[in-house]
């Protein structure tokens, strides 16, 4: 019925009467989703490439990957922002992870999507975590028996023709205790672990997190020179090229200084997705929210027909930056 033509005795409420099977103001929400989004991804992409280009002729040539950290939003959001070119997705909790990776709305429209694992991973939840669809990278070791539990894990699932699986180390650059990863001083023997004796995982690069809320008009972040440094400890130690190993540091505060000093890996959610909601729950298994949360300054929306359609309009504007 929706395909019957428009004649001119219709009424417009006939004309939404026949749509009965669909509702108006789910398409009003994709509708939305499918602008703010686009727009979102774009200006950051832009963003990414204008502080690629002002980095030091001193450092690797190598083009920053963007990773759209999606946790807590729903399938739906993801599936737009890979329709917008974006391919690397980011997740923070391994429960959350398996069920969107294994989502079949994404299956189906996200063929080439690589999953980036970026939270706190416990040994007990890896074998899970292994068997995410297109998982790409975990971006968070943060020990030799964490590295070692992989290694064994993914052989074990994968087969003995498997593709080694890429991570990278989590250093604690800024020390606090709040945050996971190695002293920094323990770089340099774990990496060498994990290179040598851990054959089915290949060494991608260091991950940071870093201090929150770093003055920049104090100078470089002292976390990201860190890793930089740690990096050529390891370049130094090891023999290999800088340029093979990656430095994932900057998250949508402060990725485009981090570009500038270095980062080939930034990971980026609210500028792209809105903020985020999480359940009342203290468990790390939040479920996707419905719908996006605002975002700190909302941009207008356009008028809609009702009151529900407005707010789910509300709910999908994405702060620029």
């Amino acid at each position: 019925d929706f395909l019957r033509p428009f004649s001119s005795g219709d009424s417009p409420v006939e004309v939404l009467t026949f749509t009965d099977n669909l509702d108006p103001f789910d398409g009003m929400w994709k509708v939305a989703m499918s602008e703010e989004v686009g727009k979102a991804i774009q200006s950051v992409v832009e963003r990414v490439n204008q502080a690629a280009a002002r980095r030091p002729k001193t450092l690797p040539a190598v083009t920053p990957r963007l990773v759209a950290v999606s946790k807590t939003k729903p399938p739906e959001m993801v599936i737009e922002a890979y329709r917008q070119g974006q391919r690397n997705f980011g997740e923070n909790y391994v429960n959350e992870l398996v069920d969107k990776a294994s989502d079949p709305l994404i299956l189906e429209s996200c063929p080439d999507i690589k999953w980036h694992f970026i939270g706190h991973l416990q040994k007990n939840n890896v074998n899970k975590l292994l068997g995410v669809p297109n998982l790409f990278l975990i971006e968070t070791v943060d020990s030799v028996k964490l590295a070692e539990k992989v290694n064994s894990s993914w052989q074990r699932l994968r087969g003995e023709s498997m593709q080694r699986l890429n991570v990278m180390v989590q250093i604690n650059t800024s020390g606090e205790k709040s945050k996971h990863g190695l002293p920094p001083e323990e770089t340099v023997n774990t990496v060498k672990h994990i290179v040598s004796q851990c054959s089915a995982l290949h060494f991608s690069g260091l991950m940071t997190i870093g201090r929150y809320g770093y003055n920049l008009s104090l100078g470089p972040n002292p976390d990201f020179e860190m890793l930089l440094s740690r990096r050529q400890e390891v370049c130094d130690s090891l023999q290999l090229p800088v340029e093979e190993v990656e430095l994932s540091m900057g998250m949508s505060t402060d990725f485009e200084h981090a570009i500038e000093v270095g980062s080939t890996n930034v990971r980026v959610g609210s500028i792209i997705f809105g903020n985020r909601e999480y359940p009342n729950s203290a468990t790390n298994t939040p479920n996707p929210s419905p719908v996006p949360s605002p975002a700190h300054s909302p941009e207008k929306t356009s008028k809609v027909v009702s009151e529900e359609a407005s707010k789910k309009m509300q709910h999908l504007t994405v702060s620029q930056q």
